[in-house]
């Protein structure tokens, strides 16, 4: 054992002893556990009456049994008219539209479905299946990744008999399909992960942090093994941020935690090499590694052109904002934070989200964990307006709110320790040019219960959409497929998963798969891909009551060659027929063998090309016939005289 790890256990220890006493004086006054860096819970952990000052410093937060006044949300915030009656964190946009957020401490997780309007404002609210048990945290990695399933990693708290800073190795992934979680081994020799951040890279491989050393991890979502990597990073991972660029590398602006040093570093991380390597000089100073020396960090959210704003979280003085040109590799100094009443308000530990219009929405507040939080809109011409504050602004600090992204455009925003969730409509509208595009669908009559793919471009989005940091990543850069009936208007979601790629590149081509809902209704339709917020233009489709029938596909010319189909069921030679869904819009391709060549498609199809959409059984012929040899002074000789002869194309 090193000497360092040996000190780190030492620290841990002196938390521990420290912390019941504590866990019981914040459980009296209802106070909020914060996201400290690693550093400044071993500095607090040598120091009990320090960490006690410290926790009495800390904002109040109403008790779990305790409703909060009401107050009436200010245009343009709305409540939700159903309240889920706890306190809530961690939201993250499921396949189907729904979304999921976790009691912070807790193993409970519940989920919002919006109404048949499409509507989250007057959504319900159900439970799901617990995390596993002896896994309750608070501040922790998580994503969705491509298969639909959602991976929730460490935490800096886990609550087993108190809500302690562990910075636990648990981890679990959830089957929406099952509702149920399953747990996940830590990569080897990991002793911490807590509150790490994490991303899922343009290949759909989630990459995880070690929150408090500079290891990171590559996970097989399908053996849930970890491959380590992640080499040359300048610090370790404490309080950093990453964030997906359009190149698919990852962008980190360094916290200097555990260096002794303070500077305006910034590095990227090469999935193809898995390599770390200087992104350049931020030119401002984004760490809180001066004065308190919190090591805190803004969020880094990118915008759809392709600049992304790195906020600064430096709690004395004015904070600042940095903006890096994804395309040329260059930094640039953005506008400072604003002060407001004589107080600079900063970042650290704060959420962003992308709007559709390509501002971005962002909450801070001032000094260290202190109330109160004002929001602001950072303009795609880089100019910062306050907008109005959301309800319970005063009574909590930046770090107590999360953002996500939903379908509609606008951004679900949850107090982690408040018991209400609203709903920030932006104003404006997308450029044209940052839209998901359609190109084709599988099929385009549907039947309620079935699979389809959707191909396209843009289809993940131009950014992640909401952007936290260490503590909380609730990225949609995914496609969700939303079906509107046109004759009631009724909105169905269909659940997609199988996603080819995670790129958020401009024009990036990708598929994915979708799942019409059983009760979405039948008929006359428009369905669109839905990224970040942005829908596509919409594609007329019809929803048909289901039903399969089947394709039969004859060939002449013996062992001419096969004959394959697109969606897979048919490959004649052996297989010559298959049922598909009503509505399956099949293509089939004829593969003649050496020596033979193909000559003409018959039956339904015919006579150079071959699709067909499975509104009744049908049958194609594919004829092949053998290449002539052709000898001096004699006609063809065929292979077989018994066929036709049919010219070759």
């Amino acid at each position: 054992m090193t000497i360092r790890r040996t000190l780190q256990l030492l620290g841990l220890t002196l938390i521990a002893l420290t912390w019941a006493a504590l866990a019981a004086y914040a459980d009296a006054q209802y106070k909020a556990m914060p996201p400290l860096s690693h550093a400044g819970w071993m500095k607090l952990g040598a120091n009990p009456r320090a960490m006690q000052n410290f926790m009495a410093n800390l904002p109040m937060v109403p008790p779990e049994h305790a409703a909060e006044a009401p107050q009436p949300p200010v245009s343009p915030w709305v409540s939700l008219t159903n309240q889920p009656g706890t306190t809530l964190g961690n939201p993250l946009l499921l396949p189907d539209g729904t979304v999921i957020l976790q009691h912070s401490c807790s193993s409970s997780w519940y989920k919002l479905t919006p109404d048949i309007n499409g509507s989250y404002a007057n959504g319900t609210w159900s439970t799901i299946a617990s995390l596993p048990s002896g896994y309750a945290p608070r501040f922790v990695a998580s994503a969705v990744l491509a298969d639909g399933r959602v991976i929730v990693e460490g935490g800096e708290y886990n609550n087993v008999s108190g809500c302690n800073a562990v910075w636990t190795t648990l981890g679990a992934i959830y089957n929406p399909a099952t509702n149920s979680w399953a747990s996940v081994s830590p990569p080897s020799g990991w002793t911490t992960i807590g509150d790490a951040q994490a991303v899922v890279l343009n290949n759909n491989t989630f990459l995880l942090a070690n929150c408090c050393t500079a290891q990171a991890a590559l996970l097989n979502a399908t053996t849930l093994a970890w491959t380590g990597t992640g080499t040359g990073k300048y610090d370790i991972n404490d309080e950093e941020n990453w964030s997906l660029l359009p190149n698919g590398k990852v962008l980190t602006v360094d916290a200097y935690v555990s260096t002794g040093t303070c500077g305006t570093g910034s590095e990227i991380y090469n999935p193809s090499t898995g390599v770390w390597s200087s992104a350049g000089s931020t030119l401002n100073q984004l760490s809180d590694c001066s004065g308190n020396k919190s090591y805190e960090v803004g969020p880094q959210p990118l915008r759809p052109d392709g600049t992304l704003v790195a906020f600064g979280g430096t709690t004395i003085g004015a904070a600042h904002t940095s903006i890096y040109t994804s395309s040329s590799g260059t930094w640039a100094s953005g506008p400072d934070l604003p002060s407001i009443s004589g107080q600079y308000y900063n970042l650290a530990d704060a959420p962003a989200a992308v709007l559709p219009n390509g501002a971005i929405l962002f909450a801070a507040s001032p000094g260290l964990f202190t109330s109160p939080t004002h929001f602001f809109e950072f303009s795609t011409g880089n100019v910062i307006s306050q907008v109005a504050d959301a309800t319970n602004a005063a009574s909590f600090t930046s770090y107590q709110w999360m953002f996500l992204v939903l379908p509609t455009g606008q951004i679900l925003v949850a107090e982690l320790d408040g018991n209400t969730v609203q709903l920030y409509n932006p104003s404006g509208t997308y450029s044209s040019s940052w839209q998901p595009v359609i190109s084709s669908l599988s099929s385009y009559t549907l039947a309620p219960g079935s699979t389809y793919q959707v191909s396209g471009t843009q289809l993940n989005g131009l950014s992640q959409g909401a952007y936290y940091g260490d503590d909380q990543q609730s990225s949609t850069n995914y496609p969700i497929v939303r079906i509107t009936n046109n004759a009631t208007g009724h909105v169905f979601f269909a659940r997609t998963s199988g996603w080819s790629n995670s790129s958020i590149a401009s024009g990036n081509a990708s598929t994915a798969n979708f799942l019409v809902a059983a009760a979405t209704e039948t008929g006359a339709s428009q369905l669109v891909v839905i990224a970040n917020g942005i829908p596509s233009a919409p594609t007329a489709v019809t929803i048909g009551s289901g039903g399969t029938y089947t394709l039969s596909v004859s060939v002449i010319g013996n062992s001419g060659g096969t004959v394959t189909s697109s969606p897979s069921g048919i490959n004649c030679g052996s297989t010559c027929s298959h049922d598909f869904t009503a509505g399956t819009t099949v293509t089939l391709t004829a593969t003649p063998a050496s020596g033979w060549f193909f000559g003409v498609w018959g039956g339904a199809c015919g006579p150079s090309s071959c699709s067909v959409t499975m509104n009744s059984p049908q049958n194609v012929l594919a004829t092949f016939g053998p290449i002539p040899n052709v000898f001096a002074g004699k006609g063809p000789m065929l292979n077989d005289p018994s066929l036709p002869i049919i010219p070759p194309p």
